[in-house]
């Protein structure tokens, strides 16, 4: 399901923020998503990760917004090579747990942390935004033969 207010700009142009919301159950996903899209972001969600492959293909996710305690409870294996989610960043979000209380180990791939108790609309925007705009390289061929030193022009 999709739920969108007033779009967010994306930090690949004019097009929307776009996040994949998920959670252990669809009361909390569906919240996430609510939530989100009150603050122009267009979401979708999706229930467990199990369901998340199928949600991020339809929904082309800028940034997917994952309830900590899944993140830290299930093993990552399947999501680490999906084609689409290996690429795209996570931020975790907590109705419990604060940004300290994270176990080192699981946060790797995590770009972000949002304790939604205590979350205001504008550093939000700014940490979806940001890790929606990692880097994104393209390494293209050079247009033309590389230059080539003239033999009369090199000194003896």
């Amino acid at each position: 399901m999709n739920f969108e207010t007033s779009p967010a700009v994306s930090p690949r142009g004019s097009a929307p923020l776009r996040a994949l919301c998920i959670a252990r159950h669809s009361f909390l996903s569906g919240h996430l998503a609510r939530y989100f899209a009150q603050m122009g972001i267009v979401t979708t969600y999706a229930v467990g990760l199990e369901s998340v492959a199928v949600a991020a293909g339809d929904a082309s996710p800028d940034v997917v917004i994952c309830d900590y305690d899944l993140l830290a409870t299930i093993p990552l294996e399947t999501w680490e090579r999906d084609p689409l989610l290996s690429r795209t960043p996570v931020v975790a979000v907590s109705l419990t747990r604060h940004a300290e209380q994270l176990h080192l180990l699981d946060v790797n791939g995590i770009a972000g942390f949002l304790y939604l108790p205590t979350l205001e609309q504008e550093p939000a925007l700014k940490i979806l935004h940001a890790a929606a705009a990692g880097p994104r390289y393209e390494l293209n061929p050079p247009a033309h033969a590389p230059r080539t030193a003239d033999p009369g022009s090199i000194a003896q």
